[in-house]
């Protein structure tokens, strides 16, 4: 039996780390373990610029269980990247050394830039997308906003990273449960702030066609909601169509109901629950200000991303 080549990629966001291991065809990489953890990495950053220690230990532990998945492939050729969390936090140092005696990789700290770089090549992995892009990214710490062209080599027309993600809103702003409609309101204007200067949407023309692409998982999650998924199926979300009509809908839906209340809902990881909220209300307000009436769902991003320049090395 020949020995399939293989490749990795670890993404250590603000709300969750994700890990892929794909091996490498003509066609493209072809995944063959997707792990997806809520790890709060950024618990607290907002406030403090400060990794907390319990954060610290839930995401070394996951990295250790994700080192016994990448020794049962065979120890691929891998790649790690941090994000938000790990951009705004001082002492991030001893977090990276202990990383990287697990891994044997060294996460990579990636500018606001580079991943919405990744995002674009990553997001569009397994989608048959054509002509002008709007691709959005909504982490727990940030918002990546890249414009481009579907198959282009070129790199994208502009590109953003806004200080708005779902652990980063829900942490500034509420402080009740259910939010109360003046916390509802401070999330809108922050994000409202934060969109009014984003360059991609400056460049957006009402009859230019134009596609949006969700990415990660607040977009996932809501249209797993809308789905109504017990079990999350990638099949059914990669590439659906999730409305702003729908997204306005599962706003008002999620906002009066209590924390409790929403763990129990079909499609919402409990974990998720206390921050959806603030994530969805960015995708509303994102569809409104590109003037869209719909988004393109997909389940990759940045790790895809780093797997196809792992492939292509």
């Amino acid at each position: 039996m020949v020995d399939v080549a293989k490749v990795a990629a670890i993404d250590i966001g603000t709300n969750s780390v994700l890990l892929v291991i794909a091996a490498v065809e003509a066609a493209g990489p072809r995944p063959l373990l997707e792990r997806a953890t809520i790890t709060r990495m950024g618990e607290g950053v907002d406030k403090t610029r400060r990794l907390a220690p319990a954060a610290v230990e839930r995401n070394l532990e996951c990295l250790r269980a994700y080192a016994e998945d990448l020794r049962a492939h065979g120890s691929p050729r891998l790649d790690v990247v941090g994000t938000s969390a790990l951009r705004d936090a001082e002492g991030a140092r001893g977090f990276l050394d202990e990383a990287e005696r697990i891994l044997g990789v060294r996460p990579r700290v990636i500018a606001g830039d580079e991943e919405a770089r990744l995002t674009f090549s990553g997001a569009l992995s397994g989608l048959d997308l054509h002509g002008k892009l709007l691709v959005f990214d909504i982490g727990g710490g940030s918002t990546e906003l890249i414009l481009g062209q579907a198959g282009s080599s070129a790199p994208p027309e502009s590109r953003v990273s806004l200080d708005i993600g779902s652990v980063r809103l829900f942490e500034r702003h509420v402080h009740h449960d259910p939010p109360l409609p003046e916390e509802l309101a401070s999330i809108e204007a922050d994000i409202a702030r934060q969109l009014a200067s984003a360059e991609p949407l400056s460049r957006i023309h009402g009859n230019e066609p134009l596609t949006l692409v969700g990415v990660a998982g607040t977009v996932t999650t809501l249209k797993a909601l809308e789905l109504g998924l017990d079990d999350y199926d990638s099949a059914r979300v990669h590439g659906a169509v999730l409305t702003l009509s729908a997204v306005e809908s599962l706003c008002t839906k999620l906002s009066s109901m209590t924390l409790a209340e929403r763990q129990r809902l079909p499609g919402l990881q409990p974990k998720r629950a206390d921050v959806i909220v603030a994530g969805a209300l960015i995708v509303r307000d994102l569809l409104r200000s590109a003037r869209a009436s719909q988004t393109t769902v997909s389940d990759r991003g940045v790790r895809f991303g780093l797997l196809a320049a792992l492939a292509s090395a």
